[in-house]
């Protein structure tokens, strides 16, 4: 360790930043908690555009944003290209009281210099490339070196850590369990929701002749469970009008399979494909809607490294009926009474579920106001961002700007 102590926070990612995706509402709220508990908070991430503006930019009192670049023809070249970038930013400048980085991708190489870097690396862990990148480039199940690779570097970034953040109680088992990480390094800290984007309306009264409106948002992949949500509108046009609307982004491949499963859905009008929208947006869509799908089903992604669904909390605040896949990683966050818990990867059971709000005109009223005093009780953004605060005092020994400020005034007298 470096005989001068660090100054300031380095919060590192290799996501784009600002952008409507939950990593960026998730890291958007970090910081802004980090910085207004600490103060000299530097973010580091991927410029969202070629046009966006290259920075540093003032994010909020306390934050200052650094855009870089990423370039490259997949994703290994990108972090690749990430990686370089970030270190010529890095070159000249002090070392940091603390790093916090969200992947391997930039924390790996700070994992290996951290006592050069930093006093105190935190890793947070949303998710791990050695299980979910398959889901994605699916030609890496196969490829056993780039895995044997991506293992290694995620046990540096766990081993080197001095704190350990996810979101799920399922993913911390995972890391104590499986990967040998320290109980007493690891914080869960779940996600929240924005109260005042996400406002709470009752769900829509039902209507004769009016299609039932049904909303996926995230990832159009399996391991998000889209294809069931599609399967679901497909039984449920046999006995109601129905509309699915999906939100999310959408690769070139992932697009052209999505539009085959669709099929003539989509000449039909009955599913809507629309792009990432921003979060006030999003809301809107949510109370125009009668019922919003989480059908995550099970797989390695969901059931052993675990997530906490953004997209869950979110429904939940708006106030419109959810129905989720009942696994440990959905019941952990909300209750049968609150949302509908129907088995996982079965579209019948999305379906009987929407029939079952239909027939009930008081089911859907009940779960939602139930669903929004959990949000506001357990999960709003506040409490995500003071859990990580006092991670940071407790684990890290870091006081707040407050704390220091009163201190040398004390000094001085």
């Amino acid at each position: 360790m470096s005989p001068h102590p660090g100054t300031g926070i380095v919060y590192a990612s290799f996501d784009r930043f600002p952008s409507p995706k939950g990593a960026a509402v998730h890291i958007r709220a970090f910081v802004e908690s980090l910085g207004a508990a600490f103060g000299r908070v530097d973010l580091v991430a991927l410029r969202d555009s070629p046009t966006a503006p290259t920075g540093p930019l003032a994010l909020v009192e306390g934050v200052t944003y650094h855009p870089l670049e990423s370039r490259g023809k997949d994703l290994m070249a990108q972090a690749l290209s990430f990686r370089s970038h970030l270190a010529a930013w890095w070159r000249e400048r002090p070392r940091a009281s603390v790093v916090h980085v969200r992947s391997i991708f930039e924390g790996y190489p700070v994992a290996c210099r951290k006592e050069a870097l930093t006093d105190a690396l935190v890793f947070e862990v949303n998710g791990l490339p050695s299980i979910e990148l398959k889901y994605h480039y699916p030609d890496v199940a196969d490829d056993a070196e780039l895995l044997r690779k991506l293992v290694a570097q995620e046990d540096v970034c766990l081993s080197r850590a001095d704190l350990v953040v996810t979101p799920s109680t399922v993913t911390a088992e995972y890391l104590v369990t499986t990967r040998g990480v320290d109980a007493s390094r690891v914080r869960v800290i779940p996600n929240g929701a924005d109260l005042e984007v996400f406002r709470y309306a009752p769900p829509r009264p039902l209507e004769l002749g009016r299609p039932v409106r049904l909303l996926y948002s995230g990832t159009m992949t399996s391991w998000q469970g889209v294809h069931h949500a599609i399967e679901a509108c497909r039984l449920l046009r046999r006995d109601m009008p129905t509309v699915l609307t999906l939100v999310g982004p959408l690769r070139r491949h992932t697009r052209r399979a999505l539009m085959d499963r669709c099929g003539d859905l989509l000449l039909e009008g009955t599913v809507e494909l629309l792009e990432p929208l921003p979060q006030a947006e999003l809301a809107a869509l949510h109370h125009a809607c009668d019922v919003v799908l989480v059908p995550l089903p099970f797989n390695d992604r969901n059931c052993v490294q675990g997530c906490c669904p953004l997209k869950l909390l979110e429904a939940m605040a708006t106030g419109t009926p959810v129905v989720a896949s009942n696994l440990p990683v959905v019941s952990t966050l909300a209750a049968p009474d609150e949302v509908m818990l129907i088995r996982p990867g079965s579209a019948k059971a999305i379906a009987e579920a929407v029939k079952a709000l239909r027939a009930d005109p008081t089911l859907g009223p009940a779960m939602s106001a139930k669903a929004r005093a959990r949000v506001e009780r357990d999960f709003p953004w506040s409490r995500a961002g003071e859990a990580l605060v006092s991670a940071y005092e407790e684990r890290l020994g870091m006081a707040r700007a407050s704390t220091r400020r009163s201190t040398s005034a004390s000094a001085c007298a």
